[in-house]
This record gives C-alpha cells, structure tokens and sequence, in this order.
C-alpha cells in the first residue's frame, strides 16, 4: 500500500484512466464541454453577477489575496472565464486579463460585461478552446503572475495540470469538485426514477491534491463546503434534471422524463422551481515563484 501511495505514475495513469471524472462522464451522456452551457448561459451570468454571485466571488479572491497574490498591475490569465464572472472583478482591481472562453453564447455576455468594467484593468478575450492553444506559439510559457482556473473542465489529468501551471510564472490557482454535486430538486425526483442510492463521488480534486504532493510543489488547500440557491422555470428545471441523471448514468434516464414533469407539475404550480445547489469544492493555489509561506510581516 505505501509503495502505490507515494508512486507518481500510477497516479497519473489512475487519474488518465478512470471512467469517471467529469469530463469523461460529460462526453458519455453526449454533452460536450465546451457546448455544456448554451442553454443556460444567460442564467449563469445572472447569477454570477447578482449580489449573492458577487459574495462568491469576492470570497475566493479575498483568500487568495490573502496568500500574498497582489492584483493591481498583475497579469492573469483566466481558463473557462465564462461571463467574466472572475475577469472582471479581477480587472476592476487593477489585474490586466486574458480570458479563455470558447463558449459562443458565454463570450458574447463577457463582451456584454466587459463593456461595463469599472476600474484600471483590462481584458482580453480569446475564444479559442485552451485544449487547442499552442502555449509556446502564444508567448504564454511562464508569462502571467497568476493562472486562474475555477471549476473548469479543461482539468482533466495530470497532463492539463501541466500545461495551465506552465503559463504561470507565480501562482496558479485551481478549483475543481471535492465530492459528488449537492442538488435539493435532484434529491426530490431520485426516489422516483432509481432504486439505488445517490452516492458520494471523489472527483479529480483528490487526484490534483496528492499529485501536486509527489511531485513538489508548494501550495496552499481549502476544501469548503458552499451552496447557492436557484430559481427556475419547470422547463428549464427539467432540462437541467435529465442532463444530472444522464451523467449519473441513469438506466433509461429519457423514458424518466413524463415522471420527473409531472413531480415538477405537482410540486411547482406556480412555474417557480426554487433549488439549492452546490457541494464540497477544493482550491489550491500553487507557488511557482516564492515558495515560502506567506507572512503579512
């Protein structure tokens, strides 16, 4: 056991090969990453930006601030920026940024935002999948004070983990699932549409943790638990059902359409699905410059 815990390949090859991260069972149940938000992209941007999104966002860039990363006049670059629900609060406090986003309907509301940024910083948007950049061919090898990569899908083994950290040339901060996503509503229509229980999963967060271990690094961890409460119609909340249930590999997860409907009819005549969301998240913020501990001294 001691000799498979402290083994860096068998790490990299468990987390390269397991069925189960959430890319992979993205693609199973047929959503494609950079496709995963088209239908509800203008919900996200209106709750990232509303004032309870706002508090997340300041919280996460509170605490980083609070290990010693300094956003006036730093370079960040910003994977899966969606909306700019990060870009622009980071260039509102001085950062110059350069977003990834492919996703069309999301790039199109950063523009939007973007146009409204209140403050010294600037962004640049780039479009292009960061799967598909050419690190070299950018000028972006060890070329930003601070890798900014929340909740993205572009972490996905140990070998996207490497490619975001050779962009920094400081920190690098990265936040994925710590354990199976919470829903209040997916826990309602559960009992209805399957005997077995919803379990807890251990997503990539463990895999990213213990590797960043092995092989050196200096960083900082937070595994928090956060919720976030939703408000949907009975159409938008069905949709976002069946793509949970497809990705929990659901037996039949279509024919369960009519009984999850009619259990949002029933529930909800009003047409106002209210939901609480969200689950266990882990963050590092990797040290790439100064390695030491921080101190305010």
């Amino acid at each position: 056991m001691t000799k498979e815990l402290f083994d860096e390949a068998l790490w990299e090859r468990t987390w390269r090969e397991d069925p189960n991260t959430a890319v992979k069972k993205m693609k199973r149940s047929g959503v494609d990453p950079t496709r995963a938000f088209d239908e509800k992209a203008a919900v996200f941007n209106e709750q990232s930006f509303n004032e309870e999104g706002k508090r997340r966002s300041r919280r996460i860039m509170n605490w980083i601030e609070g290990q010693g990363v300094n956003f006036e006049g730093a370079s960040i670059l910003d994977i899966g920026a969606a909306s700019g629900v990060f870009s622009i609060p980071f260039a509102e406090r001085g950062a110059h940024v350069t977003s990834v986003e492919p996703n069309e309907p999301l790039a199109q509301l950063f523009k939007e935002n973007a146009k409204k940024l209140n403050g010294p910083g600037s962004t640049e948007l780039v479009t292009d999948a960061f799967e598909d950049i050419d690190i070299e061919a950018r000028g972006w090898k060890q070329a930003f004070d601070l890798v900014f990569v929340s909740m993205c899908p572009v972490v996905s083994d140990w070998a996207s983990v490497e490619k975001v950290l050779s962009c920094a040339k400081g920190f690098c901060y990265i936040s994925t699932m710590a354990g199976g996503r919470e829903n209040s509503l997916l826990g309602e229509v559960w009992p209805l549409v399957s005997d077995r229980p919803y379990g807890s999963t251990h997503l990539e967060f463990g895999y990213l943790q213990h590797l960043l271990y092995l092989k050196g690094y200096s960083y900082e961890s937070l595994v928090s638990r956060e919720l976030k409460t939703t408000i949907q119609t009975r159409e938008e909340a069905l949709k976002e059902l069946m793509n949970w249930l497809r990705m929990a590999d659901t037996l039949d997860a279509d024919r369960k359409r009519d009984i999850i409907a009619e259990h949002l009819a029933r529930r909800y005549p009003d047409d106002r699905v209210v939901a609480h969301e969200g689950g266990r998240f882990g963050k590092v913020l990797v040290r790439l410059g100064d390695q030491r501990m921080f101190s305010r001294e």
